[in-house]
């Protein structure tokens, strides 16, 4: 059973997906009551879907869709006017222009190469490494859709690669599937070491099982004693830089380049 609610009324739809009884009448239901596109708010206005210009953002990435191709592809949301097979578009973070040959559309495990999509669609971009989760595309004006969700982790652990021969294969995977924005990756500056920062304690078990089975890399992750990421901003290079030898085994860089302060305690954060 299935209860889903609106503005007007609720429902209770009874159905089997598995023997296909009543999956219809709710796919039906939600055609017909689902909300309608937006209004979304950028850095400089609000965008209507009705406007002209094609404009959408990455929301998710995910690697190896298709451990047989290694490929990686881009969620990207449709915000406003319609999006075109082979078009080129402004990915505002980089200023460049990519183009996308082989939009996808997803339903469940089936995929489909599509030539148009509109506001409200969600489509699926090869990319190489180009494109990160908050990066508006436009086929016009420069901005930047506000609001994608980041997070701080909580939990910190370090990786120990266990086969010094595939040290490439960790790497690269851990680069990748911190990428897809559930675990953040840090440098620690005093040793090099890799640190993987989450929220909760199970993304580590999936991306210790997943860089074994995606990567053929394996490795173990031990405990940090860090409770929180902060990073780091100051105008005075004195300050900053005192501030980073007095603390040096706190001190990472995260994919970006940027440097950030591992707090041990909330005592040391305050």
């Amino acid at each position: 059973a299935t209860a889903v609610s609106d503005d007007i009324n609720q429902s209770v739809f009874f159905g089997s997906a598995l023997n296909n009884f009543g999956v219809r009448e709710l796919l039906d239901y939600f055609v017909e009551y689902a909300p309608a596109p937006r209004a979304r708010e950028t850095d400089i206005e609000l965008i209507q879907p009705s406007d002209a210009q094609f404009s959408g953002f990455i929301f998710k990435i995910h690697a190896n869709i298709d451990p047989k191709h290694r490929d990686r592809i881009a969620f990207l949301r449709i915000c406003s006017g319609s999006f075109k097979r082979n078009q080129r578009i402004l990915n505002v973070r980089s200023d460049k222009l990519i183009k996308a040959s082989n939009p996808t559309a997803f339903m469940a495990q089936e995929k489909e190469i599509i030539d148009v999509a509109y506001p409200g669609d969600i489509i699926g971009l090869h990319d190489t490494g180009n494109l990160k989760i908050g990066d508006t595309l436009t086929e016009g004006k420069k901005m930047t859709y506000k609001g994608i969700p980041s997070f701080s982790p909580e939990i910190f652990r370090v990786c120990i690669n266990l086969d010094p021969l595939k040290s490439k294969q960790l790497a690269k995977g851990l680069e990748q599937l911190t990428e897809e924005g559930v675990a953040q990756l840090f440098t620690r500056a005093i040793d090099g070491q890799k640190l993987v920062g989450t929220v909760g304690a199970l993304q580590f078990d999936v991306i210790q099982y997943r860089l074994d089975n995606e990567y053929r890399a394996s490795c173990r992750f031990d405990h940090l004693n860090f409770v929180r990421a902060c990073w780091i901003e100051c105008s005075d290079n004195a300050v900053l830089q005192e501030f980073i030898r007095t603390r040096k085994s706190q001190i990472a860089t995260d994919n970006e380049g940027r440097m950030v302060y591992l707090a041990e305690t909330n005592w040391s954060l305050d």
